[in-house]
């Protein structure tokens, strides 16, 4: 059985293309040196995102946020960033370093998702499923929202930590399916194993007849996931309101962190409703932690626990630099710490 290609996204000479020509575009020039206050931003449908929160509790000041439409993933998310068609986008760590190294001039400013023991991803089957470890999976397929993004990054770690060699892992077929449609294609046996987090999981696991196969959370412990970025140009002409921004965004994480449960749904419930897209809140009920590590600093670890499959996959050649990839000097929630530790 033939693996699909792991490398998802535009190529690079339509990144560098578009990115350059992002450059001279309306986001991200000045006027009279003033640095801009609108910042457009793909949102997720029937949820909050953390700048969304930062704007509502009042901790992006006079920057507003102009929703331009809901994101279909990550690696689409930061090529709109990079190419100008939003201000910031957010993705897996992953696909950050594939569009840096692609040619993109975008950077990382802050962490925005994460996992700990109450919010991570799980590879489901089905309680009958012959399926029980990882060598069990050669030859089978793995259901994931997009291809070269947090997923397939960990599964393919978690099979290599198992004793897979290469050739085994890449026996092992991904199929691209809608995170909505992921449980019942698990269900009827289309797909072997899903990938399944947030709501959806709750819901899989709430309707019984799954089982978990492993977890991304078993796999690292608690972890960063992925970062917002912003091209250089725009880091360059606007530095305080990317501040602002970042800073917001690691207040916000924090107010997820410290504000009781009910309390932060209710929040998220009243931003929904007035914003009037016409959205449901009923999912709301599922929410259990903010995933992210303190503040949203980011630290090498972040980038450098996938350099193995970064390499494997082709996206770099040798080692990686993570400083390349990320700043923290725009988030004033930053400790004096070392971003470059291990833990």
């Amino acid at each position: 059985m033939k693996r699909l290609t792991s490398i998802a996204g535009i190529s690079i000479a339509a990144v560098l293309a578009l990115a350059v020509s992002a450059c001279s575009g309306p986001a991200s020039a000045t006027s009279g040196g003033q640095e801009v206050s609108e910042l457009r931003y793909q949102g997720s449908a029937n949820s909050v995102v953390l700048p969304e929160l930062a704007e509502d509790l009042g901790f992006l000041g006079n920057v507003r946020l102009k929703w331009v439409g809901n994101t279909t993933s990550g690696p689409q998310d930061i090529q709109s960033a990079a190419t100008g068609q939003t201000d910031f986008g957010g993705a897996f760590a992953g696909a950050v370093v594939k569009l840096v190294e692609a040619g993109a001039p975008v950077k990382a400013v802050v962490n925005y998702y994460g996992e700990d023991e109450k919010t991570f991803t799980g590879f489901y089957v089905k309680n009958e499923s012959t399926i029980h470890s990882a060598r069990d999976l050669i030859g089978k397929k793995v259901a994931v929202n997009t291809l070269g993004a947090h997923s397939e990054a960990v599964i393919d770690t978690w099979l290599e930590k198992n004793g897979l060699s290469q050739n085994e892992i890449k026996q092992v077929q991904f199929v691209v399916l809608p995170p909505n449609d992921t449980e019942e294609a698990v269900r009827r046996g289309q797909v072997d194993v899903g990938s399944l987090s947030g709501v959806l999981q709750d819901n899989a696991i709430a309707a019984g007849g799954l089982r978990s196969l492993f977890s991304d959370y078993g796999l690292f412990g608690t972890f960063a996931g992925g970062q917002y970025v912003f091209r250089s140009d725009f880091l360059a002409q606007n530095p305080d309101t990317v501040k602002t921004f970042t800073t917001g965004v690691a207040k916000a994480i924090e107010w997820e962190r410290t504000t009781p449960r009910d309390q932060v749904i209710q929040r998220f419930t009243q931003i929904i409703e007035k914003r009037n897209r016409g959205e449901s809140t009923k999912n709301l009920q599922y929410w259990k932690s903010v995933g992210v590590p303190k503040a949203g600093i980011i630290t090498d670890t972040d980038f450098s626990r996938w350099e193995k499959w970064l390499n494997e996959s082709g996206i770099v050649n040798g080692p990686l630099t993570p400083s390349k990839y990320y700043t923290n000097e725009f988030n004033q929630l930053a400790t004096a710490q070392p971003t470059s530790s291990k833990g």
